[in-house]
């Protein structure tokens, strides 16, 4: 009968079940009450679905790195502030439906740190996505060009948070600036977005 229960498991895509059943009939000795036992598979379960869950939201964010808060490093001389990233490790700003501006020279972890955010936010669960901006850019040229564009600009708006990294390397033409106005407007209010960019703020009026 065990036997038939954990095919029937594995038939219902119960993976976490079936592996907490298998251990429990292989260590023998364990001991639950019915309450125990129910409890206790479907913990297992549960935490199987998060687990995978999770997984799949970062699989979808396409990362430019596997980066995790906690290797941050916080320093005066780097301008960062442990405080601050302790608050962004929350990810409150994505339920206030904040955003988030990381600015820097070449080489001093922009992209990384705007990655970790957006892990630690698939870890807490939201839908994140990360683009390359120029490379947005181009991929929404070619879905203005085979009828796409709608579904990707609505598939960008529906995301809790999206990355927007090495904004500023070029100036926008009247097609980006449409684009890029259209993306922020949909999401104004609505989401959160980071922006990763080399230039200080006060020049990206000049760029866009």
């Amino acid at each position: 009968m065990n036997q038939d229960t954990l095919e029937k498991m594995k038939l219902l895509k119960f993976y976490g079940m079936h592996r907490a059943f298998s251990t429990t009939l292989e260590a023998g000795s364990a001991s639950y009450t019915n309450d125990e036992l129910i409890a206790y598979l479907i913990d297992a379960e549960f935490d199987d679905k998060e687990n995978r869950k999770i997984e799949r939201l970062i699989t979808t964010a396409k990362f430019r790195y596997r980066a995790f808060m906690e290797e941050i490093t916080t320093s005066s001389v780097r301008n960062i502030d442990k405080n601050a990233i302790g608050r962004l490790s929350s990810c409150d700003f994505i339920r206030q439906k904040q955003n988030i501006l990381v600015t820097g020279s070449t080489g001093v972890g922009k992209s990384f740190i705007a990655s970790a955010i957006g892990y630690k936010a698939c870890m807490n669960g939201y839908k994140v996505m990360y683009f390359n901006i120029n490379k947005l850019f181009s991929k929404l040229k070619m879905a203005k060009g085979d009828g796409t564009y709608l579904k990707e600009i609505d598939r960008i708006e529906k995301q809790d948070l999206i990355i927007l990294d090495d904004f500023g390397l070029q100036a926008l033409d009247n097609l980006k600036r449409q684009d890029f106005m259209e993306i922020i407007e949909d999401r104004h209010g609505k989401r959160s977005t980071i922006i990763a960019s080399q230039l200080p703020v006060s020049a990206w009026h000049e760029v866009i």
